[in-house]
């Protein structure tokens, strides 16, 4: 038995079954046509193409494929120089990157999918960036071109009037009038210079104010006096910023409810007698009113203009014979004055006590309020 040189144990005999043949190869897979079986390894820089090779399609193939040809996958095919110098330098802040796929495509669809504008936020474009430049521009530009304009219906509706919506309505009816002209077209714009009649009273865009006064003895109930008389306008002067003119009048030495307001529409609604705006009076006489002529006043008392009609007349409890309540709703120049001294009556105290729903409860002589909501509201549905 022979030795091993190096290790000085003896040297294991070869089997004599082992048949390294082609032979023995074939007989052993059961198949004696076969080739030899030869296992061989690729060499250094090889593996990767014998692998695309055997796959039958390539890494790149298949991102391609996944996520579509894009400028960065190219990248990964670029010469070995270019490989090295991958790392070295972090690319500048919005250039491409080389990942497989296009994040700002991502980011794009993104946007369109969950529908946010696009130039804002990581979606920015320039593009999207340039549209938003140029729309806050034409913004800004149409602003200034309509600086001292108003929409039609928001005229009408600051005027106090109705809602916009209700506005619309009116203005596409034609019951609108700009300067003298039928306006029929939606989104009119107005300067606040022009003239603005709507049911033939002119209207102004500003907010309507209603001011009820207990007016006293010695104011007359307009805006001025050409003989420098105190007016109602001097008892109001702080209670709006806007000017606001007196609805009907009473006399110099007429007291009560009055109501100020800057409301055109509704000023010639209460006023109207067909809107039934009541009015009742508190009269205070010179002598004892006769059941007979109280009798004549409720059937009515002709005068200059017609039959004085008197919806309501009766004593005061509590009080004399002198002192009578009276309810009308005409509004004729001093008609409670003028239908007493047809009877041979003078009147020495007119109180009003209520106006069209509204009374002076809480509100001292010469003083003012103004009205809530629900008042406000009560006077538009008269």
């Amino acid at each position: 038995m022979s030795r091993d040189n190096n290790s000085g144990r003896p040297k294991k005999p070869r089997s004599s079954t082992r048949n390294n043949s082609d032979d023995s190869r074939a007989s052993r897979s059961g198949n004696s046509g076969a080739k030899p079986f030869k296992k061989s390894f690729p060499k250094a820089g090889e593996r990767n193409s014998d692998s695309r090779k055997s796959s039958g399609t390539s890494y790149q193939d298949r991102m391609d494929k996944k996520f579509g040809k894009t400028e960065q996958t190219d990248f990964i095919t670029n010469s070995s120089e270019e490989k090295k110098s991958f790392g070295k330098s972090a690319p500048k802040r919005g250039g491409s990157r080389p990942n497989s796929f296009d994040t700002r495509d991502k980011y794009e669809r993104g946007s369109l999918k969950y529908g946010r504008r696009p130039g804002s936020g990581d979606d920015r474009n320039q593009d999207g960036a340039k549209s938003f430049v140029q729309k806050r521009r034409l913004n800004k530009i149409e602003k200034d071109i309509h600086k001292d304009t108003i929409r039609l219906n928001k005229y009408i509706a600051n005027s106090g009037i109705c809602s916009r919506r209700e506005a619309d309505e009116l203005i596409t009816q034609g019951l609108v009038e700009v300067n003298g002209k039928v306006v029929t077209e939606m989104g009119y714009q107005v300067q606040k210079t022009d003239k603005v009649v709507f049911d033939g009273q002119n209207i102004t865009p500003e907010k309507p104010v209603y001011v009820l006064l207990n007016k006293p003895k010695g104011y007359i109930s307009t805006t001025k006096d050409d003989k420098a008389r105190k007016t109602v306008m001097d008892l109001v002067a702080n209670a709006s910023p806007y000017r606001v003119f007196p609805v009907g009048r009473l006399d110099r030495s007429t007291t009560g409810v009055i109501l100020l307001t800057n409301d055109g529409h509704m000023t010639k609604k209460l006023t109207h007698p067909s809107f039934d705006a009541k009015k009742i009076y508190h009269v205070t006489l010179d002598k004892k009113l006769t059941h007979e002529d109280m009798k004549l006043i409720a059937e009515g008392i002709r005068l200059d203009e017609g039959i004085a009609v008197v919806d309501q007349i009766s004593f005061i409890e509590g009080k004399p014979k002198t002192e009578v309540g009276i309810e009308i709703h005409i509004g004729w120049n001093r008609v409670i004055r003028r239908i007493f001294q047809r009877l041979g009556y003078e009147v020495e105290a007119l109180d009003r006590v209520m106006f069209a729903g509204l009374t002076k409860k809480n509100i001292k002589r010469g003083h003012w309020r103004i009205l809530t909501e629900l008042e406000v509201n009560n006077l538009k549905m008269l």
